[in-house]
């Protein structure tokens, strides 16, 4: 362990210490090492005592820095995990990180190019556009084509101190797992390994710029969302560059009104991009905060997104998305025992439930939401709501779903941003029983062939060779199983007979030795033991040998 990792590990405990989080842990689980450690750090104590325990950690993750300030971000998502109070607190982190020295800035970029940055772009701009927890945004023109971009360049030695500070989190929740004992709810080790996945993701510039190819490429005709042209031999893992694209805030309602947008058709287009993405493409942007979503200037009564920011994008399995659209259907058609059996037979939560019992769970979560106006109902926090009571039942935590989940909480909140009367059902319901009718109709068995036939034309030339053999075996199996049959029967009458000789022999040997006994006339009682002893020689010789057949 280096200097740098130790000075870094003390930071973490004394802010948490300041913050109080020790005394979140229960004490009758606590073991007593951790209270000896605690106690050789006395001059370490709690200035927050006033606080409720989710401000205090969302305070400590403020000042441990942007690493902490991501996770408490991510877990802000998981109302599996935590209670609403805690959740909420989180929620409110903001992730907002002084720039850095643009000299460095220019020398991590001309470092990726291996070129002088005057030789590729004319009007770079020292002064950043944007400055996140891991990377800084400049502006600048191409010289190629003349060309507004943006270059997106990491942090210097961002990978090194977010390795060193993942290393701290998996020990510290390796530690917490240990006192919390199996069957936890929280399981840290779990949600560390989750956003380890995130973060080092977005270390990762060449592939953030390769999804937003992908996405971009998935939207070229539509009229509701633009991604950005990215210069791809320009992209390394450290520096993407971009077009420039201006753009409103989606936050910014007041500008978005001056200009005339059309904000209901804005709304419900929201609800359709996370919809098209999730089961057309089956990959969707799952980061889409207000800060990476800006609404065109062109044409305000046929408004598009602009989406930034791919580093983090979900997929899902056919069996996933699947049980999801029913899952949506059934809850519009407020088919209670539908959703129930959907979350057993998924996996999401344990076979052994009681589907009764967790059918009326969800009712209770349900049914009040379709008594209420439109502009009072969030389908994202009905989400929220079963989450929560499944995690009464023994919810299995899909990272999948999370994804998923985060992003619709994203997209509504938007939508009802922009347009408090969004109707998400009568939006969304069409889209899904038209998707639903493509997988199970005869389109979607039409398709399934259509996407088999270059494997069966590829066979196709083998078919008459593989037949004739498939033939010729069944013959050979054929004859294999009449001699595995003649072998049977014989084995079988050698079995009766020998049975019948030996159970006639010891008959009469009974019989022979009671008339030897009674002394009587004798050659009757010879006879008897004679035949019998003969009978019993000739079905010992009949048995089947070695009692195979």
């Amino acid at each position: 362990m280096t200097v740098a990792s130790i000075k870094r590990g003390y930071q973490v405990i004394r802010t948490a210490l300041h913050f109080g989080l020790d005394e979140m842990l229960p004490q009758h689980l606590t073991p007593r090492y951790v209270g000896l450690l605690r106690g050789s750090l006395f001059w370490l104590r709690n200035k927050h005592k006033d606080k409720a325990g989710g401000e205090r950690l969302k305070l400590a993750m403020q000042e441990l820095g942007p690493v902490y300030i991501k996770l408490g971000q991510m877990l802000s998502t998981r109302r599996d995990l935590l209670n609403d109070e805690w959740a909420e607190e989180l929620a409110m982190l903001q992730d907002r990180v002084p720039p850095f020295d643009s000299a460095l800035a220019r020398q991590a970029i001309e470092a990726e190019l291996k070129a002088p940055i005057d030789s590729l772009f004319e009007a770079f701009c020292d002064e950043p556009l944007a400055s996140a927890s891991i990377s800084q945004v400049h502006t600048a023109t191409l010289k190629s084509n003349g060309e507004s971009v943006v270059l997106k360049v990491l942090r210097p030695q961002v990978e090194q101190k977010i390795a060193a500070d993942l290393k701290l989190m998996t020990l510290a929740a390796n530690l917490l797992e240990r006192v919390l004992g199996e069957g936890n709810r929280l399981r840290p080790a779990e949600v560390i390994q989750d956003y380890r996945t995130t973060i080092l993701g977005e270390l990762n510039l060449k592939l953030e710029a390769l999804n937003a190819t992908k996405l971009r490429n998935n939207f070229l005709d539509s009229d509701a969302l633009y991604v950005p042209y990215v210069y791809e031999e320009l992209c390394f893992q450290r520096l993407m560059v971009m077009e420039r694209v201006e753009g409103i805030p989606v936050s910014d309602i007041d500008a978005l009104k001056a200009q005339g947008t059309d904000l209901k058709l804005l709304a419900e287009r929201g609800v359709e991009l996370f919809f098209t993405q999730v089961f057309r493409d089956n990959f969707f942007h799952a980061d889409m905060h207000p800060g990476n979503i800006f609404i065109s200037r062109e044409h305000p009564h046929d408004p598009y997104y602009i989406g930034l920011d791919c580093g983090i994008m979900g997929t899902l399995s056919e069996s996933d998305k699947r049980y999801l659209a029913e899952n949506f259907l059934a809850f519009f058609n407020r088919d209670y025992q539908r959703i129930a059996q959907l979350y057993i037979e998924s996996g999401w939560v344990s076979g052994n439930t009681d589907l009764l019992a967790f059918e009326q769970a969800v009712k209770l979560v349900c049914e009040p939401m379709f008594n209420k106006p439109l502009d009072e109902i969030s389908f994202g926090h009905v989400l929220l709501e079963l989450f929560r009571t499944a995690r009464r039942f023994d919810i299995v935590v899909q990272p999948q779903l999370v994804l998923l989940e985060k992003t619709l909480l994203y997209i509504e909140g938007l939508g009802r941003q922009l347009y408090p009367q969004l109707d998400l059902w009568q939006t969304a319901k069409p889209f899904l029983e038209r998707w639903m009718s493509e997988q199970v109709g005869p389109k979607a068995m039409f398709d399934k062939v259509r996407g088999q036939m270059p494997y069966w034309a590829d066979k196709l030339p083998e078919l008459p060779e593989l037949v004739y053999d498939n033939l010729k075996l069944g013959e050979k199996l054929l004859g294999s199983q009449q001699q595995l049959l003649d072998k049977y029967l014989r084995y079988q009458r050698k079995s009766h007979k020998s049975n019948y000789l030996l159970i006639t022999s010891a008959i009469l040997l009974i019989c022979g030795t009671i008339l030897l006994s009674q002394g009587l006339i004798l050659w009757p009682a010879y006879g008897s033991l004679a035949a019998g002893g003969l009978l019993w020689l000739l079905g010992w010789r009949a048995r089947p040998r070695g009692g195979k057949f």
